[in-house]
């Protein structure tokens, strides 16, 4: 198939395209889009179902047309994405005439360019598609929180993690367990620690750090026994909030799914909080003074109920469904919005920053996509405050700055 790589021009339609894991925000990315487009004489189209839609193009004999009716019943609270998703990488698919495949879909509907909301996996196919002249447009999404800009769908996930915790409390306390919420975090632990830090969680544990568990067992032996010994009633709880990417003291990280990979060749991972759970129980069994404390306060029955129970909490994707934050509605309409200014403006290859002072900021894909990580500096911060995060507390040395100006922050 020969086709012309260079679509560019007066732009006259967008598609838009939602890939990867589904978060909150998402659907306010495609109608902030489609509203603006209207505003601005553009047609907007869903492409649906991620990068597997985009690929498979040419061969649909329609796609949804973003008008006010159809618009009206995007619901820019509701979690997910009416435009569905995939995990398909576009490099890895053996037509060697794919990219020429994906331009024929575009011809065939008229498609300008792209916006693209997704986060790393996402973000380097728009780098992909950019290169081989598809015009694209990334906005930023993620509850992961690991791009280089704030990403949709963090703040959710997090307002989500914190209600969580705080409710599996109350289990936790009627039965005196300790429990374990493992939460998602491959590569970077940025949800569960905010999302531990809101609901007062003892003990965070991150991919950024290689848990000791000695400093661990120590911790939640100090505040488990403690609350207990301490209520007329013997009743308390410890909680945890683990990342699945969460690695032992010999740093690999702890799946037991085997070598499953997905797509984009990331292991699968499975089990951290099992993985935990079993250390500490490992622990109690060998420490007297567990066995001490459990006759003291009246919970010892022999070969019955010996240590502590400890439980794992495997809440999965209701971390990313049902609701949306106000904050990431409102992010994911400036993004969506953004988006399409850009492309109208031939501005592609970007991500959308964010819109502060009327200003629409904007950073190359590639360098947006570069994993960050949580800052160690700032669990030192949180350590003086007694949280657990699998290390022995370091100290922190605080730096005082007056702010010059606005301030701008995301997490």
């Amino acid at each position: 198939m020969e086709v012309e790589t260079d679509i560019m021009g007066k732009i006259k339609n967008i598609g838009i395209i939602t890939s990867g894991g589904d978060c909150g925000g998402l659907n306010a990315v495609v109608r902030g889009a489609a509203k603006t487009a209207m505003a601005r004489g553009i047609g907007a189209y869903i492409i649906p179902n991620g990068y597997a839609g985009l690929y498979n193009l040419v061969d649909l004999d329609k796609i949804v047309f973003l008008d006010e009716e159809r618009t009206d019943h995007v619901n820019s609270a509701f979690a997910g994405s009416d435009a569905g998703h995939s995990r398909v990488k576009i490099s890895r698919i053996p037509d060697p005439e794919k990219y020429n495949r994906i331009l024929l879909g575009l011809r065939k509907f008229n498609i300008d360019g792209l916006l693209i909301s997704g986060g790393d996996d996402t973000g380097s196919v728009v780098v992909d598609l950019s290169e081989n002249g598809i015009p694209c447009v990334h906005a930023p999404k993620t509850m992961d929180l690991d791009l280089q800009t704030y990403s949709v769908g963090g703040d959710s996930a997090i307002n989500k993690i914190s209600r969580i915790v705080e409710d599996i409390k109350t289990t936790g306390k009627t039965h005196n367990r300790i429990m374990i919420i493992e939460v998602f975090g491959r590569y970077a632990g940025h949800t569960a620690f905010r999302g531990g830090v809101a609901s007062d969680a003892d003990c965070i544990l991150i991919p950024e750090i290689a848990v000791d568990f000695d400093t661990v067992y120590e911790h939640v032996k100090h505040y488990y026994m403690r609350r207990i010994m301490n209520s007329d009633v013997h009743s308390g709880t410890y909680v945890m909030v683990v990342a699945e990417g969460v690695k032992g003291e010999d740093g690999k990280v702890f799946s037991d799914s085997g070598d499953s990979t997905d797509s984009f060749g990331h292991v699968r991972l499975a089990g951290a909080g099992r993985y935990v759970r079993k250390r500490l129980e490992g622990m109690m069994r060998e420490d007297p003074q567990i066995r001490q404390f459990m006759k003291v306060s009246g919970m010892y029955v022999p070969e019955v109920f010996e240590i502590p129970e400890v439980r794992e909490v495997i809440p999965g994707h209701i971390v990313r469904s049902g609701a949306t934050s106000a904050y990431d509605v409102n992010f994911g309409k400036e993004i969506g919005a953004a988006g399409v200014i850009l492309l109208e403006q031939g501005v592609t290859g970007v991500t959308v920053v964010g819109v502060n002072d009327g200003r629409i900021r904007y950073m190359p894909t590639s360098e947006a996509i570069v994993q960050r990580a949580v800052n160690l500096d700032e669990i030192s911060f949180y350590e003086q405050m007694d949280i657990c995060f699998g290390r022995k507390p370091e100290h922190y040395h605080p730096i005082l700055e007056e702010q010059q100006g606005p301030v701008e922050r995301f997490m």
